[in-house]
């Protein structure tokens, strides 16, 4: 049994609806997610069941929070932890690496 995998984003299948491009990779513990979101994109407020993080690759654009609103950039990492809602706006398209805890 193999215990490692190497895979490219462009390779993985797109999942979930047509307005982002989301691609995942499944694992036992969660899941990571490339999500490149259109710029105009707005994510209405939500929460999530579970814990996540996210990575900004590439893009810009601002996140609203319980806890204020912060500029989204290049590098920026953000942390949820489960239920934390949040809204976000996108200038630019945008490029997200999501790591999300099963609950």
């Amino acid at each position: 049994m193999t215990n490692a995998i190497r895979l490219h984003w462009d390779d993985v299948p797109t999942h979930g609806d047509a307005k982002t491009d989301r691609r995942l990779i499944p694992g036992k513990a969660g899941d990571v997610k490339r999500v490149i979101v259109p710029a105009g994109t707005v994510a209405e407020r939500h929460e999530h069941d579970f814990e996540q993080f996210f990575y900004v690759q590439s893009g810009t654009g601002t996140l609203h929070t319980a806890a204020g609103d912060w500029p989204l950039a290049p590098g920026t990492v953000v942390h949820f932890e489960p239920h934390a809602w949040h809204s976000a706006v996108f200038d630019t398209e945008t490029v997200l690496i999501e790591v999300n805890f099963k609950p």
